[in-house]
């Protein structure tokens, strides 16, 4: 199973952070948003991803193609030129880098992916800036167990404008609104668990996943939202990314759910690691 992972927006509200690098590389602890989204999959046995590309591509490609580099000891012998990677935090994943345009809408990215799904019937899919401890093995047994075409995690969140709102009974969503919302409200964490048949709703490059495809979605009945009760945070303002980078730093990240990779190859854990909140 792949998880799709959006990366290409301008990020204009972290502009003080994107200017030089896409929002999903804007770092917390000394590791890019992209690696701490990765991680929560990982931490539910997804490891194979298709991040959908734009502003700022080669920042990403670079990255990645520097990973073990970055993330490991590096012997240098001058003389040579020589150069050893030593052992380092070397994770188990398959990751497809893929340009879908500078200018595409969340929508159309989304759509430009259709043939990296292949075969899956199911998928998963989420934005490159917002950290959950979320389940991902109890989002994906939510969605298999109503059949529907979608499911959407939702979240409770302070009030601040720009959220996407939601209505529904029980767990079937009946509308979607943007625009100021209540503290306690639920809203669209993201977070997705897809059927490969989403891809009819979107019509183009100028589709926008949160408007069009999912309004039609939910006035078909083929949306439900899976409720997290747990902690979320998106990373849209300075103000977020330094409230996540603080819980980081005093060790009380609760979005760390993974195994470090020395716990995992000592085998000295048989859950996930957490952080004490």
């Amino acid at each position: 199973m792949k998880a799709i992972i959006l990366a290409g927006g301008f990020g204009t509200r972290l502009a003080e952070e994107t200017q030089l690098k896409p929002k999903p590389m804007v770092e917390v602890g000394g590791k890019p948003m992209l690696w701490h989204i990765m991680n929560i999959y990982a931490a539910g046995g997804v490891t194979e991803f298709v991040v959908a590309l734009g502003y700022k591509s080669k920042v990403i490609k670079d990255y990645f193609l520097n990973f073990s580099a970055i993330n490991s000891d590096i012997s240098i012998d001058l003389s040579s030129g020589k150069t050893t990677i030593r052992e380092g935090e070397q994770p188990n994943w398959k990751i497809h880098l893929v340009d879908t345009g500078l200018h595409t809408q969340t929508g159309g990215r989304l759509k430009r992916l259709a043939h990296w799904i292949g075969e899956d019937e199911t998928f998963l899919f989420t934005y490159g800036d917002g950290v959950a401890d979320l389940d991902i093995r109890a989002l994906l047994r939510f969605h298999r167990s109503h059949g529907k075409l979608a499911t959407v995690t939702t979240v409770r969140a302070p009030a601040r404008n720009g959220h996407q709102a939601l209505d529904f009974d029980r767990n079937h969503i009946s509308d979607l609104h943007d625009g100021p919302n209540g503290a306690g409200d639920w809203i669209n964490g993201g977070y997705f668990a897809l059927s490969s048949r989403v891809i009819d709703y979107i019509d183009g490059d100028e589709s926008v996943w949160e408007h069009q495809p999912l309004e039609r979605l939910a006035r078909d009945g083929q949306l439900m939202a899976h409720r997290h009760y747990g902690f979320w945070s998106c990373m849209d303002t300075l103000e977020e990314k330094n409230a996540l980078e603080e819980l980081w730093a005093r060790g009380k990240a609760p979005w760390r759910i993974w195994q470090t990779p020395v716990a995992a190859k000592n085998g000295s854990l048989h859950g996930r690691e957490r952080q004490p909140r």
